[in-house]
């Protein structure tokens, strides 16, 4: 009897270190790996025009769930120390101490170490961009203390995943891919300073950098302007890959997307501020919709 309940005790005590692990990787909150992966699904659909290579997609699928749990772990080391004075972040697992610092660091390794060996199953260009990847995972989080624009290398590193698609498809990166890449970015330090938006206030007290304490009272226009830009990035890499009016739909339902989250964040309120960015995965989601919908139709027809 002693055995049993020591052995249920142990499986109890793994059960729980393994929740805290994925807390830590932040698989209870899958808004990044949406924003991760949607822009990855446009990319892989447009450079294999609408027939992505099962393999590669599997890959990519995949890379974009590891390497956004990687980004959360080695994030919240570096914040090991100030996530506690934030609000939102302070019963972070690492934060509480219910994770050590070397365990993070380790769960890391291991997580890059299964993006490696994903990514080793493609061709050497690919491979040789997911260095760049690994690279802006590990100091993303770190250049917080001192960089004014965080936001900007978190932008570059979301948009990572398209030339690293088109690669895998093509053997090259185009200039639509770039084009593309250049449309992430920007998406990505929009809704990524609405993002800090909702912590600004306790960062300026931590002492960290981003743009919305660097915008000040002129972030909502400035993300408005990014949101533009977005746009009018994607409308031009739809009419380089010849997408057509569902893609063109797509674009509209997301300026109404952008409308909303206007609406939401003109206010400056944290709770109103977090909707906004959240609302973005909605944004993903329809301009894929609307990538794919144009590759059935031009096959259909």
């Amino acid at each position: 009897m002693n055995h049993t309940n020591q052995g249920e005790g142990l499986l109890a005590e793994l059960a729980l270190q393994l929740s805290m692990y994925g807390k830590l990787m932040r698989l209870d909150r899958p808004i990044g790996i949406w924003l991760l992966l949607w822009p990855t699904l446009w990319a892989l659909w447009i450079s294999s025009h609408g027939h992505p290579d099962p393999w590669i997609f599997t890959v990519f699928v995949l890379g974009a769930l590891v390497m956004r749990s990687a980004g959360c772990v080695i994030n919240d080391f570096a914040d090991r120390n100030l996530d506690g004075l934030v609000q939102r972040t302070r019963h972070r697992p690492l934060a509480v101490g219910s994770v050590a610092p070397i365990e993070a660091l380790v769960l890391f390794v291991a997580l890059c170490m299964i993006a490696l060996g994903l990514v080793l199953t493609l061709d050497r260009l690919t491979q040789f961009l997911a260095l760049g990847a690994v690279a802006l995972t590990v100091i993303y989080p770190f250049c917080k203390r001192f960089f004014a624009a965080p936001q900007l290398l978190l932008g570059i590193a979301f948009a990572w995943a398209v030339p690293m698609a088109f690669a895998a498809h093509t053997g090259a990166v185009p200039r639509l891919a770039y084009l593309l890449a250049l449309a992430v970015a920007v998406w990505a330090v929009a809704y990524d300073t609405m993002y800090a938006m909702a912590d600004r206030d306790d960062d300026l007290k931590a002492g960290v950098r981003s743009t919305a304490i660097l915008f000040g009272q002129a972030d909502v226009f400035v993300v408005a302007i990014l949101q533009a830009l977005f746009l009018l990035a994607l409308l031009l890499a739809g009419e380089v890959a010849d997408l057509g009016m569902w893609y063109r739909l797509s674009l509209l339902i997301s300026a109404l997307f952008m409308v909303y989250q206007f609406t939401l964040i003109r206010k400056r309120k944290p709770e109103d501020c977090f909707r906004a960015f959240l609302n973005n995965r909605h944004i993903g989601a329809t301009v894929f919709a609307g990538i794919a919908l144009s590759y059935i139709f031009q096959s259909a027809s």
